[in-house]
């Protein structure tokens, strides 16, 4: 059985090799024929394909910054990295969260006054419910307290307001965490690198520009990238509070105009 299973191998042996005897016999004229054309091809063409090499910049970009990523060294640089990953991730759910949330307020008031005329508290609340947005929830809430008073639908619109207002802050503290980590995280690279370069200087008993480039490399890469995290994050985190400041001051403005159509419906419905 061993002589069977050695006859066999050496029988593939010879067939691989004889195969790629072939193979390299037929692709030795393509190759002379490459440098046929290569050599025949006119100068104008050749001008033509250098462009081509130009275009290349965004590959030579990315390596450029692996690079960079690389002598910043991956444990620093790849902790800030998520510290944008994760906030860009919160800010873009906050940032759809709160875009959802915008009413048509005027619209609102006046579907909510005419329901209230039309088929009195319920048919009002029908209206709110049907309608996204915290100031649809605000006037449901307080719709629903109707029958206890004026007094109480205003209260618990102040309140209700402000559990809408938490819900639209929500997240906001861990952007702020980001905002704080990745430059934290980039100083602290800052301190790993220049001790380092001391150390190397230890070590060598000398002071010189290429013992301690690579440490000082180091220390200004993830400095560098935990600021432009920062400065990102910073951005988003300000756009997000000038959408919650906007929606805040709708809701206010819209639960005063509420309060005013539930006063006169009262009236009304007293006479």
């Amino acid at each position: 059985m061993k002589k069977v299973f050695a006859t066999l191998t050496v029988i593939a042996m010879f067939a691989f090799c004889g195969n790629a005897v072939v193979m390299a016999q037929d692709a030795a004229p393509a190759a002379d024929e490459t440098v046929q054309v290569d050599e025949q091809a006119p100068a104008e063409e050749v001008v033509e394909a250098a462009p081509e090499v130009e275009e290349s910049g965004l590959v030579a970009l990315h390596k450029t910054l692996k690079t960079k990523f690389i002598e910043g060294g991956a444990g620093f640089m790849a902790a800030t990295l998520l510290c944008l990953v994760f906030g860009l991730a919160l800010c873009i759910e906050r940032i759809i969260y709160l875009s959802l949330s915008k009413t048509n307020t005027k619209a609102l008031l006046k579907n909510v006054e005419d329901a209230l005329a039309e088929g009195g508290v319920e048919k009002a609340m029908e209206v709110c419910r049907e309608t996204r947005g915290p100031v649809a929830s605000i006037f449901y809430q307080g719709l629903s307290r109707y029958n206890e008073g004026v007094d109480v639908v205003e209260k618990t619109v102040a309140s209700y307001g402000g559990v809408q207002l938490g819900l639209l802050e929500k997240n906001l503290s861990w952007i702020t965490l980001f905002i704080a980590i990745a430059p934290s995280l980039g100083f602290l690279g800052t301190i790993i690198g220049m001790i380092a370069a001391f150390d190397k200087i230890q070590q060598v008993g000398d002071i010189s520009a290429t013992v301690v480039a690579g440490g000082i490399k180091v220390a200004l890469l993830t400095t560098l990238l935990g600021l432009i995290i920062a400065i990102v994050l910073q951005i988003f985190y300000n756009y997000i509070l000038s959408l919650v400041e906007g929606l805040v001051n709708e809701m206010e403005d819209a639960s005063i105009s509420l309060l005013d159509i539930v006063v006169e419906y009262d009236k009304k419905q007293k006479k």
